[in-house]
């Protein structure tokens, strides 16, 4: 599938900020089933910008603006062609050991609750792979999808106890239930392309990938309850929100700031609405 992504993030200060750094974690990488053809990274504003890459591999761009200033928008515009691997994810950097994602982060500590369902999902497959499978079915059968409340500070334990939430919350659940039974797992940001139509839409995607023996990193959408196809985008990964979160930063200035994000996911050839 060739994809067309925009995604604008714009923030308004009610102060004039005198500077801003922000770390943006927003261009895919290329790899087995997954093939950026063009990407840009646009700043409405004198910017620097320099490319790294962080302790996962994902690819950063790190942005440095200085004031006085009321407003930024940070736009990215793309294309990437992709296939359908059935969420097995091959030939992307991998710094780090599998081992590393057993750990359990400030949003992914499993409660009483979140090691139930994850020990209740190994009971019902022989092999790794299939208590996966089970675990991805019954997050999408005791979670309700809802996007009123959306809050990233939101932990999986939090998220289990209100029974719905977001991609965000149904992601970080997975990662607490694998790593709960001895599975490695993290967490993903990217993007989705809605087949339903709906190109235009409020944030980015979020799903989760587990470590399984000779196949490596498998991806498990408990949100929509399947691997992810060609429809999916993959951005970035960690071992929770904070640490794929598309972007991230600190100013100085003081006073609030209004967030205002979205997101345009499209087949090239397609009519985008604005």
């Amino acid at each position: 599938m060739r994809l067309q992504i925009r995604y604008r993030t714009s923030y308004v200060f009610d102060v004039p900020q005198q500077r801003l750094v922000q770390l943006a974690r927003l261009t895919p990488q290329s790899f087995a089933g997954q093939t950026v053809t063009q990407w840009f990274i646009n700043v409405d504003c004198d910017a620097r910008i320099n490319a790294t890459h962080d302790g996962y591999g994902n690819d950063v761009s790190m942005i440095y603006v200085d004031g006085p200033l009321a407003a930024l928008t940070i736009e990215v515009t793309g294309e990437v062609l992709t296939e359908n691997r059935a969420g097995v994810v091959r030939g992307i950097a991998e710094p780090l050991p599998p081992e590393v994602f057993l750990r359990p982060s400030p949003l992914t500590e499993a409660n009483d609750a979140i090691r139930a369902l994850a020990d209740q999902a190994a009971a019902r497959g022989s092999t790794p792979l299939e208590r996966l499978h089970a675990l991805n079915q019954s997050i999408y059968a005791t979670m309700r999808f809802d996007t009123a409340g959306t809050d990233v500070r939101r932990t999986a334990t939090e998220a289990m106890e209100l029974g719905h939430g977001v991609c965000q919350d149904f992601a970080h659940i997975f990662c607490a239930a694998a790593r709960a039974i001895d599975i490695p797992a993290r967490y993903v940001s990217g993007h989705l392309f809605r087949r339903d139509g709906a190109g235009d839409q409020p944030a980015a995607h979020a799903w989760a990938e587990a470590y399984v023996p000779d196949l490596g990193w498998v991806g498990f959408d408990s949100a929509n309850a399947i691997c992810p196809d060609d429809a999916y985008v993959r951005v970035a990964a960690g071992l929770d929100y904070r640490e794929a979160a598309p972007v991230a930063g600190a100013r100085t200035g003081g006073g609030s700031e209004t967030l205002d994000v979205s997101v345009s996911v499209v087949q090239a050839g397609q009519q985008r609405q604005n």
